[in-house]
């Protein structure tokens, strides 16, 4: 039998977790569904330096934990279940069923998808054990961590570029890998990176392993032609090949960019009445804790006006892309 409930929010990182605490504090019967720890991308940061209140910084994990039970303690329900599909109730009224792992369902008035994204990976030994120590997938989260030390960039795209110049800021060099003979960048990109006296660039060579006992300390590249493999010395590792949004969940019903991402207005409404998303998710200029945050407590309002029009009523609507 079918659990019924006024708002179901998927994801339990930054924004689904702000979500949960709005929610629950304007006494909407909620219930969050992640799959795994709540947290999302803040479990992997060793320190967040730029999340207002925390002078010194605050772990990752430790304000990932702060926010769950801040969550709980205003009333969220949290469920450890991964949502595998939302779809429209068959009689077309408003509401939505959100299908989880091990059969079972939720029915809903109104649902906020706050999946986020996931950084694209190199897969090689050592990234995944110093993720958190070195390793990173944000240069404007980790960057300032980085103060006069030697860094290296793998990438060769705009947004890899982009980090690079920023890292020029804090770091004392930054090295970029690109596995092609050229850069992908824009040219002008291309230009500022080559003009800036920081920054040197290793071309035709692929990352193999990150090596460090329990933080980073170099990185093994290959040269694509002559398969020479060499250890580059340096303190951090930024991998910067792309990043995916976790929207599949979605897809079939609201309205996505090419690359995947959910588009929402600045209410986080998105093409389907009843359907809201934030943080990672959603296609938007800048993708960090606090922007997540604040877009949760956006979303989380705009369902409980939205609910507040339609409960109790009939409210037909078409859906797709």
């Amino acid at each position: 039998m079918n659990e019924i409930y006024e708002l179901v929010i998927i994801g339990g990182g930054p924004a689904g977790l702000t979500a949960g605490i709005y929610a629950s504090r304007a006494r909407l019967k909620t219930i969050l569904a992640e799959k795994a720890i709540a947290g999302g991308q803040a479990l992997l940061a060793d320190t967040i330096e730029n999340f207002p209140g925390f002078p010194d910084g605050i772990k990752g994990p430790d304000l990932a934990e702060w926010m769950e039970k801040q969550a709980k303690h205003a009333g969220l329900e949290i469920e450890t279940a991964e949502a595998g599909a939302i779809s429209l109730k068959k009689d077309k009224k408003a509401g939505f069923t959100v299908a989880l792992n091990g059969g079972k369902s939720l029915e809903t008035l109104a649902v906020i998808v706050a999946t986020g994204a996931k950084w694209n990976s190199l897969s090689i030994p050592g990234e995944r054990e110093l993720t958190g120590r070195g390793v990173s997938y944000c240069a404007t989260c980790d960057g300032p961590l980085f103060r006069n030390k030697d860094v290296v960039v793998v990438g060769g795209g705009d947004s890899a570029l982009e980090d690079a110049l920023f890292l020029t800021k804090f770091a004392n060099s930054v090295t970029v890998i690109h596995r092609r003979d050229r850069l992908r960048a824009a040219k002008i990109l291309q230009e500022r990176a080559l003009d800036n006296k920081k920054i040197r660039f290793v071309l035709n060579s692929i990352a193999v392993e990150v090596a460090g006992a329990g933080k980073v300390e170099g990185i093994k590249i290959k040269d694509v032609n002559t398969a020479k493999e060499t250890l580059l010395k340096c303190n951090g590792v930024f991998v910067l090949v792309g990043i995916t949004p976790n929207s599949e969940i979605a897809k079939a019903l609201v309205k996505t960019d090419e690359k995947g991402y959910i588009i929402s207005d600045d209410d986080m409404k998105t093409s389907v009445d009843g359907i809201f998303a934030c943080g990672d998710v959603r296609k938007k200029l800048l993708r960090q804790i606090v922007t997540a945050a604040g877009e949760g407590a956006t979303a989380a309002v705009s369902a409980k006006n939205y609910i507040e029009h339609v409960k109790g009523t009939e409210y037909p609507r078409e859906a797709g892309k």
